[in-house]
């Protein structure tokens, strides 16, 4: 049986480029360790937010379509996002909401208190302190390492088949069954990080894709061959598994578990620092080898974006 480490990265779909990247850099405190475009939609950005580093497990990233139509967050997605902070970081994180007028609820399930709240668009967010996990390196304004977010505590699902993206996650991902609670069940990889996946045990009727609303989470694979192996796996087990894509910072292999969820299988290598130094990721517009020639009428269509100081 092949095991994932856990979650390589989350993509979703959000609206104007500079509001997400005023939250989630500005706000949470994120890096962003790469501007790229979306590879199948030039014309939109594709935009990565991690840690200091950008190392799998702590990656999001975005496809802004601005006055795209708001999805509805259902099944066949990823309903909530868990990100992962430093024990005893709590109180920081609810002043931090309330300074920023974020409005955000308590709540607790499996033993652990989690601060809950949505991005600017609609993305179902949470916080939760974890001992594992490495500290985030990274200052934002007010953000500082000892208390910055250290990546994917992990996600909730939402499935229009609950059982069967269970057995997905067991006898494909390799993933644990650890508990059940409520209407609950936590699964759990051999990782650090993005290590904990809860399924939600009620059928969810299906989502419509759209702003506000995740479009695949990612799984980690070690390096190419690892990924390969991968590919032929999923396929012996009966799924429809793609070709293998290039998506400059890593591979990727998709498939479409029985609960609808579209899971992606992705590289750690080669990352996010083998077109820009470590110092400078996410600074300037990278663009793949084919697009490179439209530099100049794609660099006239995207909005300008910057990272902001929110907290001066």
């Amino acid at each position: 049986m092949k095991k994932t480490a856990g979650i390589h990265h989350i993509t979703a779909i959000v609206g104007h480029p500079q509001e997400n990247v005023d939250f989630y850099a500005g706000v949470l405190g994120l890096r962003l360790v790469k501007k790229t475009v979306n590879f199948d939609d030039p014309g939109t950005y594709h935009l990565y937010f991690g840690n200091h580093g950008g190392k799998p497990g702590t990656i999001i990233t975005f496809f802004p379509w601005v006055g795209a139509f708001q999805g509805k967050i259902g099944g066949g997605q990823v309903g909530v996002t868990t990100y992962a902070i430093p024990v005893g970081s709590l109180s920081f994180w609810e002043k931090r909401l309330e300074k920023h007028n974020i409005e955000f609820r308590k709540s607790e399930r499996f033993g652990e208190t989690y601060l809950k709240f949505e991005d600017v668009h609609g993305l179902q967010l949470e916080l939760v302190e974890r001992e594992e996990g490495e500290p985030n390196n990274w200052a934002v304004g007010d953000v500082m390492p000892e208390v910055a977010i250290k990546g994917f505590g992990g996600a909730i699902l939402l499935s229009t088949n609950p059982e069967k993206t269970g057995e997905t996650l067991q006898e494909v991902m390799g993933l644990e069954k650890v508990g059940e609670e409520n209407d609950v069940a936590r699964f759990k990889s051999y990782g650090e990080i993005g290590n904990i996946i809860d399924i939600k045990q009620t059928q969810v009727e299906r989502g419509q894709m759209g702003v506000g609303t995740v479009h695949h989470i990612a799984w980690r694979a070690k390096d190419d061959e690892d990924h390969l192996d991968w590919q032929q796996y999923v396929g012996r087990k009966g799924y429809g598994v793609t070709e293998v894509k290039d998506r400059n910072y890593f591979n990727a292999i998709y498939y479409r578990e029985h609960g609808e969820i579209l899971f992606e299988i992705a590289t750690d290598p080669p990352g996010f620092a083998h077109d820009e130094s470590y110092e400078s990721m996410g600074e300037e517009l990278k663009l793949p080898s084919q697009y490179e020639q439209y530099r100049g009428q794609l660099e006239n269509r995207l909005i300008p974006i910057e990272v902001r100081n929110l907290d001066k």
